[in-house]
């Protein structure tokens, strides 16, 4: 929900091929996942620990990292993590949306030529 609630360029280029409106999106998945809206630190980092991680979210963290290391980036962008979102085995975030019809391959396809658009751009 955190790449839908701060989306840069390329997370806003990927929701406009899709046809979706993310601030909708992303309330959507509050609805759905239970989230109440929080009182947000606004800039200021998080630091995270293991504990606070499931296993799943660090599979997703792992294949992200996997990915920008693929393409020769030190850092993860956040492509990286909403494309791991969507191949990763069992993504409930994938599930949801092939509920509504939208195949995991679908949002991957859109995503990488989001990113694509992305570094023409840079």
């Amino acid at each position: 929900m955190g790449l839908l609630a701060a989306p840069d360029a390329g997370l806003r280029n990927w929701g406009e091929r899709l046809g979706a409106d993310l601030p909708r999106l992303l309330e959507q998945f509050r609805e759905l996942f239970h989230q109440e809206e929080c009182e947000c630190a606004g800039d200021l980092p998080v630091c995270l620990h293991r504990e606070f991680l499931s296993d799943n979210v660090l599979r997703v963290l792992r294949e992200a990292h996997q990915r920008a290391q693929e393409h020769q980036r030190g850092e993860l962008t956040p492509l990286d993590l909403l494309i791991s979102l969507f191949t990763t085995p069992q993504s409930i975030v994938a599930e949801c949306f092939e509920r509504i019809g939208v195949t995991a391959a679908k949002l991957t396809e859109l995503a990488v030529m989001a990113e694509q658009f992305a570094n023409s751009e840079r």
